[in-house]
């Protein structure tokens, strides 16, 4: 599986870094989570939970028939 960072997941949604880390922080962004660890934020976006947000199917799990 491969990291996906911030910045890869904002372009892909087509919005910004800060809307991304904004809606992870938030619980908005159903894509991965976002921890505070002291004063700083680490992020972790899922590969399955963008390719669903953004529509489309996971490898493997093809509906048509």
């Amino acid at each position: 599986m491969m990291k996906i960072t911030v910045t890869e997941a904002a372009r892909m949604i087509g919005a910004s870094p800060e809307y991304v880390r904004y809606g992870l922080r938030t619980n908005q962004l159903p894509i991965g989570s976002a921890v505070q660890m002291s004063s700083r934020w680490t992020y972790n976006i899922s590969e399955g939970l963008l390719r669903k947000y953004l529509g489309k199917e996971e490898e493997g799990n093809d509906t048509d028939t």
